[in-house]
């Protein structure tokens, strides 16, 4: 069955669960809101920061909530997907996103990378964001390279805010004798928990909305079943969610119910 068999049959005007829907249109369940907040005061305050949470809690997407508002003119994101890079890999990265050329020798390379950060802000009033998503996978030792060059103004204040995303691992990992010196310097740690009940019923209803859905195309039974198999996990609730609308169309029904709801359970735990 194809994307565009499902939305006409629904008569969507776009799929829902998408992970392209944009920021603006997300449901703010009160975590999702708090972690944006923390992210903002982080940037503002030209700060380290860590983000964590389990798998598919939507830390990517507060983030991308969070960068959306930031003024352009102000601010210059550099976004590293991948840490396994190597930390030569994430100082090329920031050095080509802040028009450098980067230098052969690594250690000639962080102090470009340093160099350019603070010049960015000093040069062109912008503040650079370093956003280094999946932050658990990062070794101890790039995790401490981070710190050095977070530590380049020798205390006397950053000239670019950097955010750690990861999963609780991360945070764990953090608290490890040999990384007590890069903890010390978070100032702004929140993780991101599954939502509540209540929540999961407007996230999908908004969900349902965007795309052109305001009736209770979902029964209530089957959103209390989606809730509790997904934890309140937004990217978990999705994919049920997404599931259930198959299961409905294979049996030519037109709500999702608790059995079209138990079906994409089932066919989601094996």
């Amino acid at each position: 069955m194809s994307i565009d068999t499902l939305q006409s049959h629904y008569g969507f005007t776009r799929m829902p669960f998408a992970r392209d829907i944009p920021p603006q249109a997300l449901h703010p369940h009160p975590s999702h809101r708090e972690a944006i907040a923390r992210i903002d005061w982080c940037v503002s305050q030209r700060q380290l920061g860590v983000i964590s949470g389990e798998v598919g809690a939507g830390k990517t997407v507060a983030v991308r909530a969070a960068l959306a508002g930031l003024e352009p003119s102000r601010h210059q994101v550099i976004y590293i997907p991948d840490p396994t890079i190597t930390m030569r890999g994430i100082h090329t990265r920031i050095v080509t996103a802040l028009g450098g050329t980067p230098a052969f020798f690594s250690g000639v390379l962080a102090s470009q990378t340093a160099a350019l950060l603070a010049g960015e802000l000093d040069e062109r009033a912008r503040l650079p964001v370093v956003v280094i998503d999946e932050a658990h996978l990062l070794t101890n030792t790039d995790l401490e390279a981070l710190r050095m060059l977070t530590n380049s103004d020798m205390d006397t204040g950053s000239h670019f805010a950097m955010l750690l995303i990861g999963q609780p691992t991360l945070r764990r990992r953090l608290k490890l004798a040999v990384l007590s010196a890069l903890d010390q310097r978070i100032s702004t740690r929140y993780t991101i928990t599954g939502m509540n009940a209540g929540d999961t019923t407007d996230y999908i209803r908004q969900h349902l909305k965007f795309a052109g859905r305001s009736d209770p195309l979902f029964s209530d039974d089957a959103i209390h079943a989606i809730h509790l198999a997904s934890r309140g996990y937004p990217r978990a609730v999705n994919n049920l969610a997404v599931a259930a609308l198959i299961a409905t169309y294979a049996a030519d029904k037109a709500i999702v119910d608790l059995a079209a709801a138990q079906s994409a359970i089932t066919e989601n735990s094996e």
